[in-house]
């Protein structure tokens, strides 16, 4: 008998299958996308709209594979995820196997277990043309945005750039946050603090902390009223306790995960994904691109038992939630561990970490209301209109609070509102004044998006789709429009101003402010281009075009649209457009600002995005002289930098001394400041600065250079200069004639030892690699 073949895309889920199928059934994997969209050029035929697929050369073999096994096969069963991806590559995988639809089946499963992967085997159906026409919509109108912007930002701005309809509109998130963040003026107030005493009627001590429901705007404001608190009296003047409720987050949908997991674990989003990824081919979690808090009631009943059993009825309390997104898939389930008895699992740390937070998240979601109580202590000044105020909160019944609490952006404020418990107290208790404290805040700023926080901002948006964060926020990272900060923030002064008894002390304090470490900063080069995006295709970048076209998208798959009118719709606007802006003359190319006159010779200076970042320029190409050129140095931006500030970057490069009889200069280039000495290059570290580093640091770090490289390299020949064994990253290894060759494991303690023949045996048993086909050369192939 025939085998019936199941198709998935990866062979972990291939793997994972396989267990829960009998002898039947064959498991292979398509390796995601067998047959794409054609890398050069549009590919698409704009009249018709018809995309141009193609296999590439690395899944040739794979389609081979397929065919065979597929020729032979009683019966094949496409089961690939349950998203517009997931059902492109099955409605590929027809296409370029020529299967037979009566005889191929498509199924679905949103968890890897075996009575899922058996009870989508009962229910069977053919591929939903809907969804693929949703996904050709979302590639072809990607592409042809990336495409068409793409060559004109070569032009305008610099090479290699490129431009993306969900990207472009992240990177302006971004740029718009920090230019709000640079518009903001924090503004000072007074926050009052005390500290009292209150004797209950044993006797005994108790301190209750209070805030003061005034702030003032001024420090003279401040001592006055500490001034007034010196010969006041304190008393309760009213106490309201109110009974509270707190409510468990729903399941874990794609943002919230990857929101959560940044926050209590400290992973990128791309990291999640990845993790979440092989937990669900492992069959550990339910599928983890999905936009869905629904879940199945198997698991609803599975955590009941689970939370009974661990921790009692009363801590159980089974709920369903619904999803309030628009466009939200509720027929997917949350992301949820597969079996809820499963509290451990054996894998990675970081698999092992965020199946933890999924289960603690899945299992809290299922039980009983956190109770608690609530108290509000009022405590009147004599001779003052203002009044204290104390709270308290006790929790009386923890429920859900046992196993998990939500994390929020602001840990640290959430830290200073902790619940505290309140002594006893009744109106007309009389306090005692321990201290009170005025210290100097200062009002907050709009915070730099962390990727959690961008990720919530999209979500809210409506801009992307689950699958679509993680791939976004990497790549305006990669293509270098947004970066990480790594700065601890800027010193800043405050005042504290504190009563005791009848004393008001004065003290000057420091604190470290607008610290943007993991923050989310936009280049020079992403402001630019940001810039001339925004003013050349507005329509391309707002918000509301962005959110719109995903619910196109939708319409689309829900078989309301036709994908090939909504393209044509949006062509029509868009293509003139591109057009006219790319044909448009200007004296400057985009993001160039001209700062002043240099004062030597007259000339203009000028920044601007170079072929290689951002770059100061004296001089114009018209001149008789060439323009002389300088890179901005880290901390400098072409939005802010001042004619001062760029005059100074042409004082290098500078000679500082001799060392070993010859000259020691300091430059900066394409990678940032460096000492020269010798016609060697030693990269200048970022604390140290180029214009003020002195010639002793200098000797000191070309030292550290040479001997990090003699460690590197453990031994060269006398019998062939070209062989040298070199320590690496991740261990010794040959380096032969501009190639590099493996060391066996055995051999890496014994490396400094190894003979020439030992090294060249090794080098010639090396097999040979095959050689890279690069897109030019490919490109030249095609054409011939």
């Amino acid at each position: 008998m025939q085998q019936n073949l199941v198709i998935v895309e990866s062979p972990a889920k291939a793997k994972t299958i396989e267990k829960f199928l009998g002898k039947d059934f064959k498991v292979m994997s398509s390796y995601g996308h067998i047959r794409d969209l054609k890398k050069t050029g549009l590919s698409v035929d704009l009249n018709s709209f018809e995309p141009h697929y193609e296999i590439s050369d690395d899944k040739k073999k794979v389609v081979a594979e397929l065919q065979k096994a597929a020729k032979a096969a009683q019966r094949v069963w496409l089961a690939s995820d349950e998203d517009r991806e997931g059902e492109a590559i099955s409605w590929h995988l027809c296409e370029v196997l020529g299967l037979d639809e009566e005889k191929t089946n498509r199924i679905v499963f949103h968890e890897i277990t075996k009575p899922a992967i058996l009870r989508a085997i009962e229910q069977p159906r053919h591929v939903d043309m809907n969804l693929v026409d949703a996904q050709q919509a979302r590639r072809v109108l990607d592409r042809m945005v990336g495409f068409m912007l793409s060559p004109i930002l070569w032009r305008k701005v610099k090479p290699s750039l490129s431009a993306g309809r969900v990207q472009s509109v992240a990177v302006r998130l971004v740029v718009d946050r920090e230019r709000e963040l640079h518009a903001f003026k924090a503004e000072p107030f007074y926050r009052v603090t005390a500290i009292f005493a209150i004797t209950n009627e044993e006797g005994g001590i108790t301190e209750v902390d209070a805030e003061l429901d005034t702030r003032f705007k001024t420090h003279e404001e401040a001592l006055a009223f500490l001034e007034k608190c010196k010969n006041a009296s304190f008393s309760v003047e009213s106490v309201a306790k109110k009974p509270s409720k707190r409510s468990p987050a729903p399941p874990f949908t794609t943002s919230t995960l990857q929101q959560e997991a940044a926050r209590k674990l400290g992973f990128s989003v791309s990291q999640t994904m990845m993790v979440a990824q092989r937990l669900y081919e492992s069959g550990r979690i339910t599928y983890m691109r999905t936009d869905s808090v629904n879940l199945s009631g198997l698991c609803i009943n599975a955590t009941k038992e689970e939370v009974i059993q661990q921790w009692g009825e009363q801590y159980s309390a089974p709920r369903n939630f619904h999803t309030h997104a628009k466009g939200a898939q509720e027929a997917h389930e949350a992301i949820r561990p597969t079996y809820m008895n499963v509290t451990k699992i054996e894998g990675t740390q970081q698999e092992k970490k965020l199946y933890d937070l999924i289960w603690k998240r899945t299992t809290a979601s299922q039980m009983a209301e956190a109770q608690v109580e609530k108290t509000r202590v009022t405590i009147n000044i004599t001779g003052a209109s203002e009044h204290f105020v104390a709270t308290g909160e006790v929790i009386v019944f923890d429920g859900f609070l046992k196993v998990y609490r939500e994390s929020t952006d602001d840990e640290d404020e959430a830290q200073q509102d902790a619940s505290r418990m309140l002594p006893p107290m009744k109106e007309g208790d009389k306090l005692e004044r321990r201290e009170i404290t005025a210290i100097e805040r200062f009002s907050q700023g709009p915070s730099r998006y962390t990727e959690a926080s961008l990720v919530h901002k999209m979500e809210e948006l409506g801009i992307g789709r689950p699958s679509t964060y993680a791939p976004t926020i990497s790549t305006i990272q990669q293509r270098q429009y947004v970066t990480r900060g790594d700065s601890k923030g800027k010193e800043r002064q405050y005042v504290v101003d504190t009563l005791k008894g009848l004393v008001i002390t004065t003290k000057n304090k420091k604190e470290n402010v607008g610290g943007d470490k993991g923050k989310l900063l936009p280049t020079d080069v992403g402001i630019v281009v940001n810039d001339f995006l925004m003013e050349s295709f507005p329509s391309i970048m707002d918000y509301n075009f962005t959110a719109r076209v995903e619910e196109d998208f939708d319409r689309i798959a829900e078989g309301q649209e036709q994908w090939k009118e909504m393209m044509k719709n949006f062509y029509a606007g868009f293509g003139p457009t591109v057009d006219t802006v790319m044909n448009a003359r200007s004296e400057h190319k985009a993001g160039e600002r001209v700062l002043g006159e240099d004062p030597a010779t007259g000339k203009p200076v000028l920044v601007k995005i170079g072929r290689f970042g951002p770059v100061a320029q004296i001089g114009i190409a018209s001149d008789d002289e060439k323009p002389r050129f300088s890179n901005l140095t880290a901390g400098l931006s072409i939005e802010t930098i001042t004619l001062e500030e760029a005059l100074e970057l042409f004082k290098l490069p500078r000679t500082i001394g001799e060392f070993e009889g010859k000259p020691v200069v300091i430059g900066t280039g394409r990678f940032g400041p460096y000492i020269l000495h010798d016609k060697k290059y030693t990269s200048l570290p970022s604390t140290e600065d180029p214009h003020s580093v002195t010639l002793e640091t200098s000797v000191a770090l070309i030292e550290q250079k040479r001997m990090q490289e003699k460690q590197k390299h453990l031994k060269s020949f006398s019998e062939d200069e070209k062989l040298e064994v070199i320590n690496g990253k991740y261990g010794p290894y040959l380096a032969y004639d501009g190639k590099n060759y493996k060391l066996p494991k055995e051999l890496h303690e014994k490396a400094a030892e190894l003979t020439y023949e030992q090294c060249m045996e090794l080098v010639n048993a090396a097999p040979a690699k095959p050689k890279k086909t690069t897109r030019k050369t490919a490109t030249s192939k095609a054409k011939k």
